[in-house]
């Protein structure tokens, strides 16, 4: 990282309401089913964040696909939006979009607007991420991926994910565990800077 941006980003204040940034930036949180965009958004955010989750039922037998995650008791239903500012006058609004394919009609409104996005992946289920990742290639939306790191689950080399994604060599691909808030915030840092590149002379 640059001096330049490590002065822009190298804190994340909290809480301070008051303080007026200089930049707003709308930062979507993308992903399948279950890979932790909820949990994303919940732990970076400096505010309390809005959540739409509802209670997995008896109807979304045979509709959701809980293969891998058979766990979650819950679901994203609209979306998850959460706020980060930066101590060099940088504000994040964060959306969190729904994961289940019954909602992705729901994208092309909560993607606009958007200088780039997090694709979340949970290696256990790569298929999953196939559909956010075409989303945001074909609306030439600048993303990074993020590989979450699930306990127990088998470690994959960050080349290795990029090839079983077959994502272009320019789109940045790390592995996080999005429980940290210091490890989700740089992922954020890597995407700004991404989608200032992306959007610079070519």
């Amino acid at each position: 990282m640059n001096s330049a941006a490590s002065d822009t980003f190298g804190r994340a204040r909290f809480g301070d309401a008051d303080d007026i940034p200089q930049h707003t930036l709308k930062i979507l949180v993308a992903g399948g089913f279950g890979v932790g965009k909820t949990t994303f958004v919940g732990v970076v955010s400096e505010v309390r964040p809005l959540r739409t989750e509802e209670t997995l039922t008896d109807a979304s037998t045979g509709v959701d696909d809980l293969d891998g995650v058979e766990g979650k008791v819950t679901t994203t239903v609209a979306m998850d939006f959460g706020r980060l500012t930066f101590s060099g006058g940088v504000r994040l609004y964060l959306f969190g979009t729904p994961g289940q394919e019954r909602f992705w009609f729901m994208w092309d409104q909560i993607a606009y607007g958007a200088v780039g996005a997090i694709v979340l992946v949970d290696t256990r289920r790569l298929s999953t991420s196939f559909a956010s990742i075409d989303f945001f290639e074909q609306r030439e939306i600048p993303f990074v991926v993020a590989a979450n790191v699930f306990d127990g689950a088998r470690r994959y080399t960050v080349e290795e994910i990029r090839g079983a994604l077959d994502v272009d060599p320019e789109v940045p691909v790390l592995l996080c565990d999005v429980r940290r808030p210091d490890v989700a915030r740089g992922v954020l840092v890597t995407l700004v800077e991404h989608a200032l590149r992306s959007s610079g002379p070519r």
